[in-house]
């Protein structure tokens, strides 16, 4: 076996994939759905349940899908619009995707999220009790974002973020983004310079031009399935980008696309939730001293280090732990309201407990419930 394949194996040994699919790999030259390749891309999953995984399919299109009934030429602009087309949409393409599952015998199941079913913490219990109990019923999840609430204000921005979202929530093996294009590559695909990467190692390494927007049907380009990447391979989930004419073969392991290692360790759902779905609260401020402390010795967050408080939150919400310069360095599920907090800052855990009663005998952030932001690899 080649390392290549060896690589690869990581796929086709997932028990749980996630899969994502664009609107441009699923309409046709005047942005309508496109049969083929809906049943292209159904038949390669529904194979893969054959050989035992479980499949998340996460889809766009619901937009493109509602375009033809309402008589629009062209991909709306303003919101409102956009929302009605996708709520015209949504069900004729869930509808499509049902009966081509069905001729392989699988049941498919609808599930809408926002950024609100997995910013709090009581909504993305739901939404993983409600995906787990799909598996257990052999249903295929069709993910989308709901379009028709969604606000530019509180949406996912792209369904490349939310499917790498939905792989940390269903604790996938892999991740595979599927594009309109085959593979990622060191410039826009249409550059005579650029070259085809196939294997991406660790994602802070990579130095490729991302510039180019997507298709005029989608909404994400390469920007944003590096995003994806990074959030999944950042927390151990390999990613493979691939063009979606050749789902079969990157389901299989086959050597195509660009197949991204996981570079981080997996984590809790707990963490994963922290570390990218949650929305802070507020912001602690630290001294250099609990910087240190917090970055180099992975040390719990103490009142003494801290040296201003902002935002109002309460006990168990997130927060961003910054320094006095302004630079976030982690996140982080603190134990006190936010208006507890200005009596305790600078002051010793000992102090307090015997000022303020026992209670206060606690750090502020256990480093059991933080995230340290990511810092980019400096250039050798």
């Amino acid at each position: 076996m080649t390392e290549a394949a060896r690589l690869r194996t990581e796929i086709t040994s997932a028990h749980r994939l996630v899969v994502k699919v664009g609107s441009s790999s699923l309409t046709d030259a005047s942005g309508r759905l496109d049969p083929t390749r809906l049943e292209r891309l159904v038949d390669a999953l529904a194979a893969a349940r054959s050989r035992g995984q479980d499949v998340v399919l996460v889809s766009s299109g619901a937009m493109a899908s509602g375009m033809l009934p309402l008589g629009l030429r062209h991909r709306p602009r303003d919101l409102a619009s956009k929302q009605a087309a996708a709520s015209v949409g949504q069900s004729l393409l869930v509808g499509q995707y049902g009966r081509l599952f069905a001729k392989h015998g699988l049941v498919v199941g609808q599930v809408l999220l926002t950024v609100e079913d997995v910013a709090r913490q009581d909504h993305y219990r739901n939404a993983l009790r409600t995906f787990t109990r799909l598996s257990e019923l052999g249903v295929v999840p069709i993910v989308n974002e709901n379009d028709t609430v969604a606000t530019h204000e509180i949406r996912f921005g792209d369904n490349d973020r939310l499917a790498a979202l939905v792989a940390h929530l269903v604790g996938a093996d892999a991740l595979v983004l599927l594009s309109d294009v085959d593979a990622l590559y060191t410039a826009h695909p249409s550059s005579p310079d650029a070259e085809r990467i196939g294997l991406v190692a660790d994602l802070d390494e990579l130095a490729v031009d991302t510039n180019g927007k997507g298709s005029e049907v989608g909404t994400g380009g390469m920007e944003t399935k590096l995003q994806a990447a990074r959030i999944a391979t950042a927390s151990g989930i390999p990613v493979v980008l691939a063009s979606a004419d050749a789902v079969a073969e990157a389901l299989t392991g086959e050597p195509v696309g660009t197949l991204f290692l996981a570079t981080g360790k997996r984590r809790s759902r707990k963490l994963l939730w922290l570390a990218y779905a949650s929305v802070t609260k507020g912001e602690l401020v630290l001294d250099a001293g609990a910087v240190r402390a917090v970055i180099d010795r992975k040390a719990s967050l103490l009142p003494a280090g801290i040296v201003a408080v902002t935002g109002q939150f309460q006990a168990g919400d997130p927060v961003r732990l910054v320094s006095e310069a302004g630079q976030v360095i982690a996140r982080g599920l603190v134990n006190y309201d936010s208006d507890e907090l200005p009596a305790m800052i600078g002051r010793s855990t000992k102090e307090l407990a015997e000022t303020l009663g026992a209670h206060f005998d606690r750090e502020v952030v256990h480093r059991d419930d933080l995230v340290l932001k990511q810092r980019k690899k400096k250039a050798s």
